[in-house]
């Protein structure tokens, strides 16, 4: 395999960003006074297949028994539904009405938001023959603390990512280098190559030119 080869080979198994909708779940621990992002993506099954959705934000704390609505979004309108919530939470999702992301931002985390929050998708599918109606829902198990308190698991996971990266990199660099000293090889053999060439051609008029004055 050819150093070009490999390297494009490379190149198309390396990482890339693309528009591609995948669900992540999301974090379930905030701090208090900062600000946390709930996280919510629902992707449809088909992306080719339009669709028109809208997103409900419901909130349970731990001591009540049903939950309460504190958000709604069609697009373009986000609308605060507790007062407990008031000027306190941004849209963070889609911005058009084929909703996948229903993010909600949370300035300034306090106690009282620990709980369960659900997140529900009303996604209408705009299929041809005629209208297909999803709902979806998910939820989130928030914990808020006064200090960050990372999981281990999270640190470890986060260094192998970071290791990765730099052994990827130093891989990379490696192979550029030995393809650079391949092919710079090449063409000192292709150069030597031709200077023979050259000197043999010269030699060889030399030797008809004392021929032809020898006759």
């Amino acid at each position: 395999m050819s150093c070009w080869t490999f390297l494009v080979a490379f190149s198309l198994l390396a990482p890339r960003c693309h528009a591609g909708c995948a669900e992540v779940d999301s974090m379930t621990e905030a701090v208090a006074g900062e600000g946390f992002l709930l996280n919510c993506i629902s992707c449809k099954k088909r992306e080719e297949v339009s669709a028109r959705a809208t997103v409900d934000w419901h909130f349970k704390r731990p001591d009540d028994h049903e939950f309460t609505q504190i958000f709604h979004y069609k697009h373009p309108k986000a609308e605060v539904l507790h007062e407990d919530f008031s000027d306190r939470l941004q849209w963070q999702g889609t911005l058009n009405d084929d909703i996948q992301i229903g993010a909600v931002f949370i300035q300034n985390v306090t106690f009282n938001d620990s709980g369960t929050y659900r997140c529900t998708f009303s996604r209408t599918l705009l299929l041809p023959l005629q209208p297909e109606n999803v709902l979806v829902e998910k939820e989130v198990e928030l914990t808020v603390v006064a200090a960050a308190n990372r999981e281990m698991t999270a640190v470890i996971s986060e260094i192998v990512m970071y290791v990765l990266i730099v052994v990827l990199q130093l891989w990379l660099i490696l192979v550029m280098v030995y393809c650079y000293k391949k092919i710079w090889n090449e063409h000192e053999a292709r150069e030597a190559k031709k200077a023979l060439e050259a000197e043999g051609s010269l030699l060889e008029s030399k030797d008809h030119c004392d021929g032809m004055q020898a006759e």
